[in-house]
């Protein structure tokens, strides 16, 4: 049973993601989103993913080491939702990269529970990069739209089951040096320079999309599908890369002449997700323009 106050107030709503989201800092400032890192090892230090680390830091010393990755500690989560209550926040939507990748969501939910006094509604996108960040940005725009809970939460997950991601890599060793390779096989491709569009499908976990062949054609197969699937109404569009910015900003000049892309953005994918890609990563993430709710 909430408490009254909870019950009988105008709530106060904050919205929390973790750093896999890709969120541009002015983005995640305008609308007060809370974020929560994730952290990259290294064997004698570490560091926490977008605080103290930037991507071009972890490409750069790959030659050297490739540092593991880790969730944000029960202890860092803890530590937000209190500061949270403690600020009369009385409701929380978070929303965090796929479970099928990352513990991240699982922790979350656990920490949640020792809550009670805040109504904590922890969400699994099975996405990652603006395949998250598009939910939490459109949760709260949401926000500012309502103040309605529920509502919040309903935009948030119809913005997460309708947006679609697709990257190319240039190597699938660090997805499979970190076990992240899910269903994406690609050992004799590679040899023969097939190169897979990756997405990821209901589970959360990696697919492959399609396959062709060489590096010029997978980045115009992304445009392909880009073009294709923005056909019909209107969209939210990402171009994200990681050690690829020369690449991506061609296929964002070219997404520019599209015309039912409402907002294009373009970002660099968080270090931690560039442990597990490796530099030359392309990516594209679709979502479509919905109607707030009231």
């Amino acid at each position: 049973m909430l408490p009254s106050s909870i019950l009988m107030s105008v709530p106060k709503i904050a919205i929390v993601t973790d750093s896999t989201s890709d969120l541009d800092p002015e983005m995640i400032q305008e609308f007060g989103i809370e974020v929560l890192p994730l952290h990259i090892v290294y064997q004698d230090r570490e560091y926490l993913d977008r605080v103290n680390i930037s991507p071009n830091e972890v490409y750069d010393n790959m030659d050297i080491e490739v540092p593991t990755t880790s969730l944000p500690s029960p202890a860092e989560i803890s530590n937000l939702f209190g500061r949270l209550r403690d600020a009369q926040v009385t409701h929380v939507l978070t929303i965090h990269i796929s479970s099928g990748l990352s513990g991240t969501y699982e922790t979350v939910s656990q920490v949640a529970q020792e809550y009670k006094e805040m109504v904590i509604e922890v969400l699994d996108s099975k996405s990652l990069s603006m395949g998250l960040g598009f939910p939490v940005l459109e949760a709260a725009r949401q926000l500012r739209h309502s103040t309605d809970f529920q509502s919040v939460i309903n935009v948030a997950k119809n913005v997460s089951q309708q947006t679609r991601l697709y990257f190319v890599l240039s190597t699938l060793d660090y997805l499979k040096r970190g076990g992240r390779i899910g269903y994406v096989s690609g050992t004799l491709g590679e040899l023969l320079n097939i190169k897979p569009i990756i997405t990821v499908n209901a589970e959360g976990k990696y697919i492959t999309f399609a396959k062709v062949r060489g590096r010029d054609q997978s980045l115009k197969k992304l445009f392909d599908i880009l073009t294709e699937s923005t056909q019909a109404g209107r969209y939210n569009v990402a171009i994200v890369h990681g050690g690829a910015e020369q690449e991506a900003r061609k296929l964002w000049q070219k997404a520019r002449e599209l015309p039912n892309i409402n907002e294009l953005l373009f970002n660099q994918i968080s270090p931690v997700m560039g442990v597990h890609t490796g530099p030359g990563l392309v990516g594209i993430i679709i979502s479509p323009v919905l109607v707030p709710q009231s």
